[in-house]
């Protein structure tokens, strides 16, 4: 799978609010570090995360662009309540080795009525 229909995919799942669907697309010892957060590492613990975060709130992506160069892909994407961010994902045999995201985590709490730390 390329690096854009795996990212399609992804965006889908994460649409779905489909967590396990997502850990499938990592790699085992992949590490996904949101900038806003510590970095996480391993399929099962990155799972996990998505159950958290889909239990704490309906999240919704909506793809602006993608770009892709070799086994990078980067999409730039908001949701329905105007918050903005991008993520990059490095894929390599059709799984996310790594994936660094960046969004602003202040209005996101704000945004979902959550507890602010």
């Amino acid at each position: 799978m390329t690096p854009r229909a795996l990212l399609l995919a992804w965006v889908d799942a994460f649409n779905r609010g489909d967590a396990a669907a997502l850990g499938a697309m990592y790699a085992e010892d992949a590490t996904n570090h949101q900038v806003a957060n510590q970095p996480i590492t391993g399929r099962p613990a990155i799972q996990q995360m998505f159950e958290r975060e889909f239990a704490a709130a309906e999240m919704i992506c909506i793809v602006e662009n993608i770009f892709c160069d070799g086994e990078w892909a980067i999409l730039e994407w908001r949701d329905p309540l105007g918050l903005r961010g991008c993520g990059f994902f490095q894929v390599r045999n059709g799984l996310i080795h790594f994936q660094r995201g960046y969004w602003d985590k202040l209005s996101f709490l704000r945004m979902h009525g959550l507890p602010i730390e």
